[in-house]
Order: structure tokens, then sequence, then C-alpha cells
């Protein structure tokens, strides 16, 4: 028995360290190009102090901002659906009793998620009702806009993609911190490659002394230089593409499998407009846009949706009176839930013949 603890034991050490190699070698790089830039070029080769003190200066803010962005990216867990999204056992059995009935599954599924904020479905069919999304691993019912990560093996809220690169997923919890990460990457880049680009051309230029000086100095701050530049094209190319979704307020995910509503597919279903899409992952404080702390709107479970979407979309509600977009779901009362509307046009209610069972709100 204990040897079966630790061959398990042993075999999850391993894994997690096959797993962080890809950390490992970003911060291998960047102790290294601290080692080049610091020492090398600050120290060794910039001789004027007036010089070399705002270089480290504003390279160590830089470096600062990067690496607390990036452990908080690391570290901060992936959040998961609220309990009562999870099915009761006895509720699973039945669920699993008779696998291939799947309308008798749906029916099961559909009247436990009858009370639960959900907008988004599995298949939209005008002759079916269109599909819960469940998760048969979690054994639960996916909130909107979630999805299963193999990787860390249960459903994340709001998932973009898992990345290797910070060994965890990107996700409504640590959405902001990513791009901030992709940011400060790409200003720290840019600044060592203007930094040392005018040594680099020196070291090459045959009417200067330091081309024919020797010394390891020269591989160092050429091959930083080199790698700055390629890093910074490969890290402006993931920055701008994800500044896209967040104005789109979309995810990786959503990008490439739109969200279903009852009435189809629509890739700008939770498309607010470009200002509120922001601050839906950077929140309302714009002075705390820039640093790595927790200021994102909502719970992650629901959210606010373009008025366009068919209004036949909460036809799996009832009795919803509770004008809220954020809900405290662990003193939430099932019983009660709005769906929010947004529009960029003006904010006033809608129209009188709305259906009775919705209450329907423009932003």
């Amino acid at each position: 028995m204990e040897a079966q603890s630790s061959k398990k034991l042993c075999c999850k050490v391993c894994v997690h360290t096959v797993k962080s190699i890809p950390v490992i070698f970003i911060l291998c790089i960047l102790a290294w190009s601290y080692y080049a830039y610091v020492y090398h070029l600050c120290l060794s080769r910039v001789t004027s102090v007036e010089l070399a003190v705002p270089y480290l200066l504003v390279y160590h803010i830089i470096l600062v901002l990067f690496l607390w962005s990036y452990f908080k990216t690391i570290f901060t867990e992936p959040s998961g659906a609220p309990p009562n999204f999870r099915l009761p056992e006895e509720v699973f059995e039945e669920f699993n009793r008779n696998p291939i009935d799947l309308s008798r599954q749906s029916a099961i599924l559909r009247d436990f998620a009858e009370n639960l904020p959900i907008m988004t479905f599995t298949n939209t069919n005008e002759h079916f009702f269109s599909d819960i999304r469940f998760c048969d691993k979690c054994k639960i019912v996916k909130p909107d806009r979630s999805h299963h990560c193999s990787v860390c093996r249960k459903c994340v809220l709001k998932m973009d993609h898992h990345c290797p690169w910070v060994n965890n997923c990107v996700s409504y919890s640590n959405y902001k911190y990513f791009i901030l990460f992709l940011a400060y990457g790409l200003l720290m880049c840019i600044y060592v490659a203007a930094t040392t680009v005018e040594y680099v051309i020196k070291f090459w230029d045959i009417t200067t002394d330091m081309r024919i000086q020797d010394g390891s100095y020269k591989i160092h701050i050429i091959f930083l230089f080199f790698i700055a530049s390629m890093f910074s094209l490969s890290l402006f190319s993931l920055l701008a593409y994800h500044i896209y979704l967040v104005s789109k307020n979309r995810t990786t995910l959503e990008s490439f499998r739109p969200p279903k509503f009852l009435d189809g597919s629509d890739k700008n279903g939770f498309n607010l407009g470009c200002c509120r899409n922001i601050r839906e992952v950077f929140g309302k404080e714009v002075l705390l846009w820039p640093f790595p702390i927790d200021t994102r709107l909502g719970e992650g479970v629901s959210f606010p949706i373009n008025k366009t979407v068919p209004e036949a979309q909460s036809l799996l509600f009832s009795d919803m009176n509770d004008q809220k977009t954020s809900i405290d779901f662990e003193h939430y009362d099932t019983s009660l839930f709005t769906s929010i509307l947004i529009s960029d046009d003006n904010m006033s209610l809608t129209d009188t013949n709305a259906p009775k069972y919705q209450d329907l709100i423009q932003i």
C-alpha cells in the first residue's frame, strides 16, 4: 500500500515538473537577460553614470511589473462552478440510468437547470429544444462561457485557453493578469532592444574601438538584442490578438466556436461595446488597470448579454423579478433570476409588450 502511494506521489511530481518546464525556461531566460543587461551593459559598457542610472531604474520598474503580473497569472487558481451547479448523486444516477435515452437525459438536465442563470446551450435546432451544457466528468451543468480543462481537470469559468507558458488556465480569474504579463513582457523586450542596439552597431563599426576589443560581453549583448527583438515580435502578435478579443468580449475558444443561444450561434452575444467590454476585464477604476490586482466585474458565472440576442433565450426560466447581474451564489435564491440585456444606445425600459416572465433592461 505504501509502495503504491509512493509511486503515485512520484508520478505526480514528475508530471508537475514536466508541466513546469516552459515556466522554468522563461525564468532562466529572464535570469540570463538580467545578468547580461545589468552587468555587461549597464555596469561594464555604459561609462556615463547619468545614462546608466536611468537605464537601470526604468529596467527594474518594468521588470517588477512583469514578474508581478507573471506570478499572479501562474498562481491564481482558476475558478470553478458554484456548488449549486453540481448534480446531486441521486439526480446523476437517474441521469446515467439509461445513457442511450438522450431525450430523457435532456429533460432531467432541463428540470435541474430551470432556475440556474444559463443563457448558452449545446445544440440549437428549430425542431428540438436546445440541450443543456453538461460535464459528465465534473457532474455539473456548465455555467455560461465555462469549459472543461483536461489539464486542470475541472470546468473553468470563462475559460480562454490553457497556457503552458504559465502552466495554468487563462480564464475569468487571471485574464487581466495574463494581458498585463504580455504587455509588460513586450515593453521590456522593446526597451532592452532599444537600449542595446547602439552598442550592437558599434561592435560592427570599423571606426570604433569596440570592434577590436576582446571580451565575452559582446556575445551577451548581441544575443540579448536579438532575443529581445524576436520575443517582442511574438509578444506583439499575441498581445494584439488578445486586445482584440477583449474589445469584442470574446475568449479564444469563443472566437473559434461561438456561443450558442436558443436562436443559434452568435459571436457577438456578449459584446457590450468596446469600453464596456474592457471594463468587464479591467474594472471601473482606470488608475488600477496597469497593476495586476483584482478589479474584474461580476462573479464569472452570469454575464450581461447583447440585447440583439433573442428574448426566447430565457425560456428555461420562470418567476424572474430580481434585476441584478452579479449574483451571490452562496446566498442565492434559485427561484429568482433576471436576464440582463445590454445595448449601447440609451438607457430605458423595454416595451411593456415583453413576455411577462422576463424583465428586459437596456443600459
